[in-house]
């Protein structure tokens, strides 16, 4: 049968399929595009450890063409990586690449939405997210008046329970009605 060496045990692969949404051929297309981020570091056999013991710094993983232009590339590394420390191993990358793929469904995207526009980790959006998520989608473009008044907007159309804070249920709801949200929470492999 020849001599290429496996990237990964039959065992570690049936693990990745049943906890992502991907194939076997995704998986070892997505080892393909982890290992090519730093080919010094990353080795072709990931059997062991190496899944979780080989340590990207989120530098590295901010270039990749999916991250490289979004302004939340550096809390999306964040929410995703090792101990929300930034380092990505193997299987943190394999799971944002799974949750945002087409395959994953709109609970798991939401979740994961709420966590990297939850910039100071408190389980609530409040106003001071809102204005760090609007200041980066603009781009730094709109003055503080402008940010305020978006805010106060997204504000009163989400919060239902009048704390001035949106809660995890209160985000989910508004992207159940969200109709691009799945489109727009996507990364193609």
């Amino acid at each position: 049968m020849g001599n290429k060496q496996a990237a990964f045990t039959q065992e570690q692969l049936d693990r990745y399929q049943d906890c992502t949404y991907f194939t076997t051929k995704e998986i070892l297309r997505l080892h393909k595009r982890f290992r090519e981020l730093n080919p010094l570091l990353v080795p072709h056999n990931m059997t062991g450890n190496k899944t979780t013991d080989i340590l990207l710094p989120p530098n590295v993983v901010e270039r990749m063409p999916e991250l490289k232009d979004n302004p939340f590339a550096d809390r999306i590394i964040q929410v995703f990586s090792e101990n929300g420390s930034g380092l990505m191993n193997f299987q943190n990358f394999l799971n944002m690449f799974s949750v945002f793929s087409e395959q994953a469904p709109r609970d798991v995207k939401a979740f994961y939405a709420f966590k990297i526009y939850d910039a100071d980790d408190d389980q609530f959006i409040n106003s001071s997210d809102l204005e760090w998520t609007i200041r980066r989608l603009t781009r730094e473009k709109l003055n503080d008046t402008e940010v305020a008044l978006v805010v106060d907007k997204v504000l009163e159309e989400a919060e239902m329970d009048d704390d001035m804070q949106i809660s995890f249920m209160e985000f989910e709801h508004v992207m159940s009605r969200a109709a691009d949200f799945l489109s727009t929470f996507h990364i193609r492999i």
